[in-house]
């Protein structure tokens, strides 16, 4: 279905009033605004210098969360390579409205890990299950809460991948009383500072998601002057969006297929959308442009304080990819309707990807509302279309059937339900699946590889 009946989230979030529209801006804008981050930045070190305190990391492990096993991999470095003092938790997946779709974010997670893992140097065991056994994580949990921080940090790699290659072993062992008690404290400590999710570095009020993110806060910290060995690389740095042969030329994947998922209201789609375009006229492949609705409207749920971080961790990452993001008005609700009733006018003139790319920068770097025809005007006349004849399209319902299609590929065939997601087709093996604008990546990866091996 396009759009559930019953949508389990507010109508006012859904479909927001004009007011709703404008405090949501104002709110989040000042997340994401750079120099309100480097205000509270300075306010937080100002505050622990005043208390003669330490730079304290805190880092949430979640035994059955396939990220956290990634992580687990370089925390006893990361310790080694900054001068902070890590304070470790156990804790359980949340669940709920943080963590819908609880089957298919474990098999989406293992199946990523296992993806990402060779490029960050990492390993993740071939024959892992989705989850470890239960009596696999019990005996792993309670050698960690018998564990102090150190020993914590020290022994958690050799733990971890016991307990995913199926061949958990015993170190010192905590009684169960003491073990639920790690874990209900550091699932509190969580859910107090506001997150949700295990492989999470907590500093100074900001969130770093596992291996992904430890390059922002590895850069954080060398800006305070804490990094032991400031000539080393990062230990885990972002893999490039490379399609670039081995003598620097565009590798030709013409006849390979990239379908691309984005939606309108969504912030990591806007500072992805446009590079996805250059990746694929870098390599000449086919792009398939096919947008769904974003995920409030299809009625994946939502809370306030995973829009707050995600707004939050697209702005740092348009940051690193040197893109504008920030000055805003959603889109959400009847102006994604009005502007997607435009679209199969604009693909007819084989501008429906440009059309996209205008709409996102208005909404998302321009702070134009397209709740107002005039911003909407705005957008088509910069994709290079003529808002008159945008206007005898504008309000048809032809769109429905073909977005409607895209959610169901993405949702149904590819176990993926988020944007943006891509699926790679073609040179004679299995497609390739991700979710997440920092995937792009390893999309680029795969080509590179694909071509590379002639098997295009």
């Amino acid at each position: 279905m396009l759009e559930p009946k019953n949508n389990p989230n507010p109508k006012n979030l859904v479909d927001p009033p004009r007011l709703l529209r404008f405090i949501m801006a104002r709110f989040l804008g000042r997340i994401a605004n750079t120099e309100q981050i480097n205000k509270r930045r300075a306010a937080f070190e100002k505050t622990r210098k005043a208390k003669n305190a330490d730079h304290v990391v805190e880092y949430f492990h979640q035994l059955d969360d396939p990220y956290s096993h990634l992580t687990a991999q370089v925390i006893a470095q990361f310790a080694e390579r900054y001068k902070v003092k890590i304070i470790p938790h156990l804790v359980r997946a949340s669940g709920g409205k943080n963590q819908p779709e609880s089957q298919k974010l474990a098999d989406w997670a293992r199946r990523d890990a296992a993806l990402i893992a060779p490029y960050y140097g990492l390993s993740f065991p071939a024959k892992a299950d989705t989850t470890p056994q239960a009596s696999a994580q019990e005996t792993a949990a309670a050698s960690l809460a018998a564990m102090d921080a150190d020993a914590f940090v020290k022994n958690l790699a050799a733990i971890s991948h016991d307990l995913w290659a199926g061949s958990a072993s015993g170190f010192e062992q905590a009684d169960k009383s003491l073990t639920q008690q790690k874990f209900d404290q550091g699932s509190a400590r969580l859910e107090a500072l506001e997150h949700y999710s295990g492989a999470m570095f907590y500093y100074g009020g900001e969130w770093y998601w596992g291996v992904d993110r430890l390059f922002h806060l590895e850069q954080r910290l060398r800006e305070l002057n804490v990094c032991k060995a400031e000539n080393e690389p990062y230990i885990v740095s972002r893999p490039d969006i490379d399609v670039s042969n081995d003598a620097g030329n565009g590798v030709d994947a013409s006849l390979l297929e990239l379908h691309f998922y984005p939606s309108l209201n969504s912030p990591y789609t806007s500072i992805i959308f446009d590079k996805t375009l250059e990746l694929a006229r870098a390599c000449n492949i086919q792009l398939r442009h096919k947008p769904v609705l974003p995920m409030i409207m299809r009625g994946v749920p939502a809370t306030p304080a995973k829009g707050k971080y995600i707004f939050f961790d697209t702005k740092r990452e348009a940051d690193f990819y040197g893109v504008a993001f920030g000055k805003h008005v959603s889109p959400i609700g009847e102006p994604t309707r009005r502007a997607y009733s435009l679209f199969p006018w604009a693909k007819a003139l084989g501008k429906d990807s440009e059309l996209h790319s205008a709409l996102l920068r208005a909404a998302w770097s321009e702070g134009r509302g397209l709740h107002k025809t005039p911003n909407l005007q705005y957008a088509v006349e910069q994709a290079g279309l003529d808002w008159n004849e945008a206007k005898q399209h504008l309000g048809s319902e032809d769109w429905k059937a073909f977005v409607e299609s895209n959610q169901q590929e993405m949702v149904e065939g590819m176990g993926l339900w988020g944007v943006p997601s891509f699926r790679l087709s073609g040179g004679g093996e299995p497609d390739l699946a991700v979710w997440g604008q920092d995937r792009l990546w390893l999309i680029a990866a795969e080509i590179r590889r694909r071509c590379n091996n002639g098997s295009t």
